[in-house]
């Protein structure tokens, strides 16, 4: 195997980080005041505020028109559908060079199956297609993905949220919660029951409908504010009495739940890129550090306790690197997924990014927790990805399931 990096994705990352320093990092230092301080870049009900959202729209569409925005949409809506191992990659050189910057993370580039072009997509009627697409493709508009509830979220398939066919419409009524993007979305693409029998023996049953978030009978309830902020990018969402046309349907009746997996292995490699170069981050402003903190009459580099906390984080980091690396190739090569792997590099590489900025911060000592070195922040958001798309006890799950079922080949 060939660990190099494709030349065409070196020329992507190369004029994708020449987008970022020309266009985005001018924008953020413009309106730094806006940017930086939480109360000024949140309302006070968690949402983020106009300014910011009309900032984030800006980068969206210029993104979009420089290609990157739809770089790894479906290409049968318009998008270029780089593959895994380019998600990875360029995950990994935006969060190496320009972590936790607020006009960056997907924003840039959007989440490969819960926003932008989007294969779950591919199911709208063609009229529907003409209707959205562009304006989802172009960055104007953006999408939420209403599958997750308060008592369903690993186990998916235990939502309650029911669609009741009335005439030509579905009438849904429900709770939507931790749904990225839902305060800020223009369409949600919103997962019912529509067969209650067939959930229950988990053989299908749920629909995905594509529904305008300004319908009457959809509201966003609030904004759930996370770890150390004072706002967020998910909600709630309450579904009442919301009519919704038959030709709103994404794909088949009753087999929406194959529609939420389009896409999702690709967003695992691309989250796992993020950790990755986000964790270099760390490693790098620890090495540097370390060779400028003076304890004991020394530089700190030359105590052995150190030395091996860095050569830790260059031991997690090389293996979650590589690991990603031949699960991103065994996908594109492969017929079926490497449902294995793709547990494996999501648990873990949430996981050492964690460790790692851990481990950073305990060197920079005091400093690390200050919000000026930003590693509070890479922490807060290390222990934040070990839950979305799975969290890292579904994925050890997975993981042995296939182990029991045979499947010991590495």
């Amino acid at each position: 195997m060939d660990f190099s990096i494709p030349e065409e994705t070196a020329e992507i990352i190369s004029g994708l980080k020449q987008f970022i320093e020309k266009v985005v990092i001018p924008l953020e230092d413009a309106n730094e005041s806006l940017l930086h301080n939480p109360r000024n870049y949140y309302l006070e009900d968690g949402r983020r505020s106009p300014e910011v959202e009309a900032l984030r729209k800006k980068v969206r569409m210029e993104s979009a028109k420089a290609g990157f925005y739809t770089m790894f949409g479906d290409k049968e809506l318009g998008g270029e559908e780089f593959g895994p191992v380019t998600a990875l990659l360029v995950q990994e050189a935006i969060n190496k060079s320009y972590p936790n910057r607020k006009l960056i993370e997907a924003i840039v580039i959007p989440s490969p199956f819960t926003n932008g072009l989007t294969p779950v997509l591919k199911g709208l009627k063609p009229e529907l297609q003409e209707k959205y697409i562009e304006g989802i493709g172009s960055g104007e508009k953006t999408l939420c993905f209403g599958l997750t509830e308060p008592d369903a979220g690993s186990d998916v398939w235990g939502i309650k949220t029911r669609a009741v066919k009335q005439g030509n419409d579905w009438v849904l009524n429900g709770t939507k919660q931790w749904i990225t993007n839902a305060p800020y979305a223009d369409y949600c693409l919103l997962f019912a029951v529509t067969n209650p029998e067939l959930q229950k023996e988990r053989k299908g049953g749920i629909t995905c409908f594509f529904v305008e978030t300004k319908s009457e009978g959809f509201t966003v309830d609030s904004v759930i504010a996370t770890m150390g902020s004072l706002g967020g990018d998910a909600g709630i969402i309450s579904i009442d009495n919301l009519r919704i046309p038959e030709e709103n349907i994404i794909g088949e009746l009753d087999n929406g739940f194959t529609k939420a997996m389009n896409g999702i292995n690709t967003g695992r490699l691309g989250m796992s890129g993020k950790c990755i170069g986000s964790a270099q981050w760390a490693l790098k402003k620890a090495v540097e550090y370390s060779k400028i903190r003076k304890t004991f009459g020394k530089t700190i580099e030359e105590h052995q306790t150190i030395q091996n906390m860095l050569a830790e984080c260059a031991m997690d980091i090389y293996a979650a690197r590589n690991m990603a690396l031949n699960c991103a190739w065994k996908i594109e090569t492969s017929k079926k997924p490497p449902t294995k792997e793709i547990s494996m590099v999501k648990a873990y590489c949430t996981e050492m990014m964690g460790r790692v900025y851990d481990r950073a911060i305990q060197i920079h000592g005091g400093m690390g927790l200050s919000n000026e070195l930003q590693l509070e922040e890479g922490y807060r958001m290390a222990r934040l990805l070990r839950i979305p798309d799975g969290t890292s006890e579904i994925h050890r799950r997975t993981i042995a399931k296939r182990l029991l079922k045979g499947d010991l080949s590495f």
